[in-house]
């Protein structure tokens, strides 16, 4: 399938949801990374989907070699200077707001999402640097990070402690030299080990002697493949092991790597911030990946929304074109309905991030408040719009030679890394409800009252979800967490409810174009059905927790 990025969609959503004039005054820069960046994706990245799928990346006696074409892609990728898009410019990049940043990221990932993982992880490298590194440590890595001549990795995950990350045993002890000695392994590290780049930075959390127990102990490293010399080329071989890559069910281009630290005790790595600060360090790289996975959804949802638009058109069943069943332009509109609605709230909450980078305390508030919403329902939109892709294509859906399938089985992973979707709604309930005494989640709900005048299904929605956050904000945390998903659920919807209307009114002042007439029949399908079905979970968000324990853990089993 030729993948054609939606810049008319993009360059909307900045402008109607982002308010990018505000944060960058020139027009004609904007529209020229808008379709840069679509030009490179569909350039270099698109046309290795399908081998990046069917062959994949292969390890053979610790090193990881990509597919043919894979190399002179991401050289372009660094030659075209695409890396520092969002990086401020005193530390080597250009300057531009994080959303323009977001509209690559999403071009790359709908392009080829496997391999676009690479360029997910380094800008969270790169702003956890920035935040927290030594003086020492950014002058020798972030040239090469902006640039994208190194990659970065986050490791976080232990066999025995994934979401549980208190429970890691890697170590680190002091080498007497100012770094020290990182030992233990980790797993389902991205991009971990390739031959795309001639080093590897990888942010390690390890534990260091009479540290406290569980995540109030832990630190960051920052230990690199290779040792840089004193020109910073790549040195040393700095004991860092890839010992397999997992089988996976999607993402082939993607290796996900298990690394060993120090097998021959010569790992060494740097403290980034304080010792025993490194989940909250982390957490910066951290929360900056969970937007680029919560775009991950709109990534796949618009891919698989293309592919089976294409196909409804072009498959012939009865004398007419599938598009014209009823039930089949249902699953499509429902396809571009929710896909543009997720593009406009993870978007959102990039713009938040670009005004909280600036000092805006409210934004940043804003921000610490989507960030679950845009990685858990992004991700969760990802996987419906792709299952029904396989739906519209019938039998042919359940075939790999359609395509169809691949869709569904690469966003699969988004509800469950960088933190379960359900690890998201706990968050929610337990820490964003909240933010400064509630304020930031009640003010964000009264600027949505105040636009939704007219639409009842939209009031009413904001309406129920303020008293679900007030009961649960009441009840035992057992109960809250019960009621968490279909609640975080509840409040995506109309956060993007809300979004769409304003696109909506926005898009009734254009002409009749296709694009005008698609973005208010997505609008309209959005308020009509799919925020009505939001205010079905308001039971489910206040259930409680009785009916799950109630039944004894061994029953359940049976």
């Amino acid at each position: 399938m030729s993948y054609t990025p939606p810049t008319s969609e993009q360059r909307f959503v900045l402008q109607h949801v982002v308010g990018i004039s505000e944060l960058i005054e020139d027009i004609d820069l904007i529209d020229a990374v808008i379709e840069g960046a679509a030009a490179f994706a569909v350039g270099h990245y698109a046309a290795l989907d399908r081998i990046g799928d069917t062959v994949g990346a292969r390890w053979d006696d610790g090193a990881v070699t990509m597919p043919a074409g894979f190399r002179e892609a991401y050289a372009a990728f660094v030659d075209g200077g695409w890396g520092g898009i969002g990086v401020p410019t005193e530390h080597g990049g250009q300057g531009l707001p994080y959303a323009l940043a977001t509209v690559l990221m999403e071009d790359l990932g709908s392009a080829n999402m496997g391999f676009s993982l690479i360029n997910m992880l380094t800008p969270g490298a790169i702003e956890a640097l920035i935040s927290h590194g030594s003086p020492d440590l950014q002058s020798f890595y972030l040239p090469k990070l902006v640039s994208g001549e190194w990659n970065g990795t986050m490791n976080l995950t232990e066999p025995q402690a994934g979401s549980d990350v208190g429970a890691l045993r890697t170590t680190a002890t002091p080498a007497g030299d100012g770094s020290w000695r990182i030992k233990g392994s980790k797993v389902f590290i991205t991009f971990g080990e390739h031959d795309l780049t001639d080093n590897i930075v990888h942010l390690v959390l390890a534990r260091t002697p009479g540290a406290p127990a569980g995540p109030k102990g832990i630190s960051l490293f920052l230990v690199p493949k290779f040792r840089p010399g004193e020109t910073g080329a790549p040195g040393v071989f700095n004991d860092v092991r890839c010992t397999g890559i997992e089988q996976k069910l999607g993402i082939h281009a993607s290796p996900t790597c298990t690394l060993s630290f120090g097998d021959a005790d010569d790992c060494h790595g740097w403290l980034i911030g304080e010792e025993n600060e490194g989940m909250r360090c982390m957490f910066t790289m951290m929360n900056n990946a969970r937007l680029n996975v919560g775009l991950q959804g709109v990534e796949v949802a618009e891919a698989a929304s293309q592919r089976a638009s294409r196909y409804a058109q072009e498959r012939v069943q009865f004398g007419k074109a599938i598009i014209e069943q009823p039930d089949v332009r249902r699953m499509v509109l429902r396809m571009r309905a929710l896909t543009q609605a997720a593009r406009a709230l993870v978007y959102f909450a990039a713009g938040c991030a670009d005004r909280a980078h600036r000092g805006d305390t409210r934004a940043a508030a804003r921000l610490d408040l989507l960030t679950p919403l845009a990685k858990a329902w992004g991700t969760d939109i990802g996987c419906e719009v792709a299952s029904l892709g396989v739906q519209v294509h019938g039998g042919m859906g359940f075939v790999e030679e359609a395509g169809a399938a691949q869709h569904y089985r690469d966003i699969r992973i988004g509800p469950i890394y960088e933190g379960t979707n359900g690890i998201q709604a706990a968050d929610l309930v337990n820490r964003k409800l909240d933010l400064n005494g509630g304020e930031t989640l009640r003010g964000l709900l009264a600027e949505m009252r105040s636009e939704c005048a007219g639409e009842t299904a939209l009031a009413a929605l904001i309406e129920a979800v303020e008293a679900t956050a007030n009961e649960l904000m009441a009840v035992s945390r057992e109960d809250r967490l019960a009621g968490s998903y279909p609640f975080l659920t509840m409040l995506s919807v109309a956060v993007a409810g809300w979004l769409m209307l304003r696109q909506m009114n926005a898009a009734a002042k254009l002409d009749a174009s296709d694009f005008a007439s698609l973005k208010r029949a997505s609008a309209r399908f959005f308020l009509d059905q799919v925020v009505p079905e939001a205010l079905g979970l308001k039971a489910a968000a206040t259930a409680g927790a009785v009916l799950l324990t109630q039944i004894s853990t061994r029953a359940l089993a049976a």
